[in-house]
């Protein structure tokens, strides 16, 4: 796992007789911004070199927090470290818990049964909406129904959803709990704690540490659903992660400003936007928990080093408390 500290972008052009080569990379460092920006000029120079010499290379590096497909390492803005385990914030100011050994692994409990409207659907009610203003030779009643049909339908799924939602989440959550249990029973040398978070369980081993990117862990992330993107986030970046402060969005917060598109590192002129944002933010988080402990499953063995991580995460999640889940 590598999280650096310091991040810097380097854009090259490079002009033939036939064409012109436009290449954007990024560099990182742990020592200095300097150090990063020669790294990130080191990489385009030499993604310039390959791309002449037949390589197919992406032109550009994508701006998002992690890359799984050249191993660029995760690139937001570090805000502490306990051991081995680094908290950063995320695109949308929430806290990440990462850590190169401790599984943990989200379960969702997606409720099912939920009506959609399908793009099918939406356009079988505008053509019976179309074809009715032609056989009725008004174009006020065929646009009524072009536009009113597919909101009735959509009304009416939502009051029928509504009222399933309830019984349909805890199912989900029964469903997901049974997995859980069954995963836990079929690996007894295991000892896992569970949490509750808003949209189902969390779970961390606590018995022993794992790579990543082993058999084992991508064996057990696989077992247990995990979401597509996390599995291979971890095989990539050598990497667990784990939010650990609310969503802004679960606990109501009305933005004062419109918190800015950029990423890590931001543009000068975003910085201060970004500052007003995250302490409006601050103000409120602790008024939330992330997920909530509930109970143990397995063998009860503990190494000391997920104890240690532990510690931070229940300390940061607000997870042996009586708040609200965001």
């Amino acid at each position: 796992m590598v999280i650096p500290y310091y991040w810097a972008e380097a854009r090259l052009q490079h002009k033939t007789p036939s064409r012109q080569i436009t290449v954007q990379r990024w560099g990182w460092s742990d020592i200095s911004q300097e150090d990063a920006q020669m790294l990130a000029d080191q990489r385009a120079q030499e993604a310039i070199t390959r791309i002449e010499s037949g390589e197919k290379l992406r032109r550009r590096e994508p701006k998002v927090a992690y890359d799984c497909v050249d191993q660029v390492p995760i690139r937001e803005e570090v805000v502490s470290q306990h051991g081995n385990a680094v908290i950063t914030r995320n695109s949308y100011g929430s806290l990440c818990l990462n850590t190169p050994d401790v599984f943990f692994a989200d379960v969702d409990a997606s409720p099912k049964g939920m009506l959609q409207m399908s793009l099918k659907g939406c356009l079988l009610l505008i053509v019976l909406g179309v074809v009715t203003g032609i056989l009725t030779k008004s174009v006020m009643a065929g646009l009524g129904l072009v536009i009113g049909l597919p909101w009735l339908a959509s009304a009416i799924m939502g009051q029928i959803n509504k009222q399933r939602l309830s019984r349909a989440e805890a199912q989900a959550k029964e469903e997901a709990m049974t997995a859980i249990e069954a995963f836990s029973a079929s690996r007894p040398a295991w000892y896992l704690r569970v949490y509750e978070t808003p949209a189902g369980y969390r779970l961390l081993a606590m018995h022993d540490l794992f790579d990543a990117a082993g058999e084992t862990t991508q064996e057990a992330l696989q077992a247990l659903n995990a979401d597509k993107r996390f599995v291979r986030m971890c095989a990539v970046q050598g990497c667990f992660r784990a939010r650990v402060s609310p969503k802004y969005w679960r606990m109501k917060y009305k933005v004062p400003v419109t918190l800015p598109k950029s990423k890590w590192p931001f543009p000068e002129e975003h910085v201060p936007l970004r500052q007003q944002w995250i302490e409006a933010y601050d103000q409120r988080s602790p008024k939330y928990a992330s997920c909530r402990f509930i109970k143990d499953l397995g063998s009860g063995i503990v190494h000391p080093e997920a104890e240690a991580v532990r510690a931070v995460h229940d300390a940061y999640c607000r997870a042996q408390s009586d708040l609200p889940l965001a």
